[in-house]
């Protein structure tokens, strides 16, 4: 074996492109210098990756500004595709949002963290900033507590040894002796709830998907507090959400 070949994997170089993606996807539309600022990093070395990644059209420059390139949203669909979850579960979100004409959505698990995949809204629906792509800690949303109340403790260990229980509004659970307790209910009753936990004033009922090798997924609703009477949360959405998870674990099963 030759020195080559000893030698690590050169990855510092593909950290700092990750890092001013990220930064570009926070702050963009940007310069190169406000992106340079965002990350630490100087002004030519971040030029160069910006350069790198535009020649690959992963990265946009107009007007002396860089934003994030379309070639993204092939591979994040592809991805997305590529899940058999969301081909399964797709028809019945939408169909959650029709009928309960508030949002409806998909999530699963990627590395600990939870990854919206898919979304739709009904009629009565509040504008959110969730999409399809976007991740959050699995502890602050019923989706995520569904997900993790179905994981295997080792992975249940892992993830929250990892992320940890950050705070995002007052609701947010960060005990973890809280989050256990929590997690038991859930298991109990077969769904999870939110009130608040990630965007104050917006609750949610969702349910784990489970499949012969494990949680799949989960499914959810969410609307406002107001439109969300404590009796409606204890019966009639609980029952849909489970429900409409049923359906996709039958179906994955024979997929």
């Amino acid at each position: 074996m030759d020195d080559s070949e000893r030698r690590d994997p050169p990855i510092k170089a593909t950290q700092t492109s990750l890092r001013i993606l990220e930064a570009l996807r926070s702050h963009g539309p940007a310069g190169v210098s406000e992106l340079a600022g965002a990350v630490g990093l100087p002004v030519s070395t971040v030029h160069d990756h910006l350069v790198t990644l535009t020649r690959a059209s992963y990265v946009v420059s107009e007007d002396d500004e860089y934003r994030i390139g379309m070639r993204f949203l092939t591979l994040g669909g592809h991805a997305r595709d590529e899940m058999t979850v969301f081909n399964i579960a797709e028809p019945q979100v939408k169909k959650l949002a029709r009928d309960t004409g508030e949002h409806a959505n998909l999530m699963v698990e990627e590395h600990g963290m939870g990854f919206f995949l898919c979304i739709a809204t009904g009629s009565d629906a509040l504008k959110l900033d969730t999409h399809a792509g976007m991740r959050t800690y699995l502890h602050t949303t019923a989706l995520g507590k569904s997900i993790l109340a179905t994981l295997p403790s080792g992975r249940y260990e892992q993830i929250l040894e990892e992320r940890g229980l950050p705070r995002f509004t007052g609701q947010t659970v960060t005990s973890r002796a809280a989050l256990d307790e929590e997690l038991d209910r859930i298991r109990d009753r077969g769904y999870a709830t939110d009130t608040g936990e990630r965007i104050t004033g917006v609750r949610c009922v969702a349910a784990p998907v489970v499949g012969d090798d494990g949680v799949l997924g989960a499914v959810s609703v969410s609307a406002p507090e107001s439109r969300i009477r404590d009796e409606e949360m204890a019966a009639e959405l609980p029952r849909r959400v489970q429900r409409a998870a049923n359906v996709i674990e039958v179906n994955a099963t024979h997929a």
